[in-house]
Parts: C-alpha cells; sequence; structure tokens
C-alpha cells in the first residue's frame, strides 16, 4: 500500500476513534463473510464493524489520545466503533461471541478509558439507557406521590374528625328530639 493511500486510512481511523463513544477490539478469526455479516446486524445502527490493520489502528489510536490498545493489536483485528449506546453494542458483541466462539473480545475502549473483555461483559449485562431512565422516573414518580399523600394525610384525617364530629353531635340531637 502506497503512503498516501495509509496516510488516508489512518486520518480516517483517526476520525472514527474521535467520533466515537467506545470502541471494542476484538479477533475474528475463523469467521465467515456471512457471519461477519450476522454481527455487523446485530450490532444494529449505532456500531459500525471494521477490519483494520493493526499498525495503522496503533497509530490512529494514538493520534485520537486513546492509550492501552498497542498490546491487544495482534493476529487478525477488527473494531466495532460504536456512536450510539455502547451497551446495546456490547450486548450484540457478547451474544454474537456466545453463538460464534471464533469471536474473541480482546479489549476496548469507552469514554477514553481502556475496558477488559470482563469490563465489557458487565456493560453488556447492564441494562439499556433507556431502560434506566425508565426506572429511575418510576422511582421518582413513586416519592411524589409518597410525598403528596404524607402531605394530604393530615389534611384527610382532620377532614374525617371533623365529619365523625358532625355525625356524633347529630345523632346526639336525635336522641334528645327523641326524648
Amino acid at each position: 500500500m502506497a503512503r498516501p493511500e495509509k496516510a488516508a486510512a489512518v486520518a480516517e481511523l483517526t476520525e472514527q476513534f474521535r467520533d466515537s463513544t467506545a470502541a471494542v477490539l476484538t479477533e475474528y478469526r475463523g469467521l465467515t463473510v456471512a457471519q461477519l455479516k450476522q454481527l455487523r446486524h446485530a450490532l444494529g445502527g449505532n456500531a459500525t464493524y471494521a477490519v483494520v490493520k493493526n499498525t495503522l489502528t496503533a497509530i490512529a489510536a494514538r493520534q485520537a489520545g486513546i492509550v492501552g490498545l498497542d498490546d491487544k493489536l495482534a493476529g487478525p483485528s477488527a473494531v466495532a466503533f460504536v456512536t450510539g449506546d455502547p451497551v446495546q453494542a456490547a450486548k450484540g458483541l457478547r451474544d454474537f461471541a456466545k453463538a460464534n466462539p471464533a469471536l474473541v473480545i480482546k479489549g476496548g475502549v469507552l469514554d477514553g478509558r481502556s475496558l477488559t473483555p470482563a469490563e465489557i461483559n458487565k456493560l453488556a449485562d447492564l441494562e439499556s439507557r433507556e431502560v434506566l431512565l425508565a426506572k429511575a422516573a418510576g422511582a421518582f414518580k413513586a416519592s411524589l406521590y409518597q410525598a403528596a399523600y404524607l402531605f394530604m394525610a393530615p389534611a384527610a384525617k382532620a377532614v374525617r374528625t371533623i365529619d365523625a364530629l358532625r355525625e356524633k353531635q347529630q345523632a346526639a340531637a336525635s336522641s334528645e328530639e327523641a326524648a
């Protein structure tokens, strides 16, 4: 490959690293083209999966300010550049790797921090951002209802007490008139 082509490839990889919220480095040895197509589909629309050259990827990662990938760049490598929800992409990679043991997750980067394969699996175990937000909203809503109940309880108790006194007075007045 000529130097301008390598420079263009490094520039493209650097831009992908900078634009991504996360990147997961994998080894794809033994996967067929059809399986790679299935993997790209499993990642969804928030990640791109690209086969990369190790030396060019190492240069691009350094230029993007990412450290910790150099030692993992050995053998046939591919990178999943995640632009959306990293949990969804991690789940897609983990599930695909379970079904296809030839895919090996080597490590990755999330928000500039290096991740081990175990940490990527932990990330995949998390619920999606939408589910976590919905749970938080439900918890806030429950606390608001509880607070509203606590604020309304004394007033409701006072109303019930007044009604009970009124009924007692009416009963006493009725019994006096009957006598």
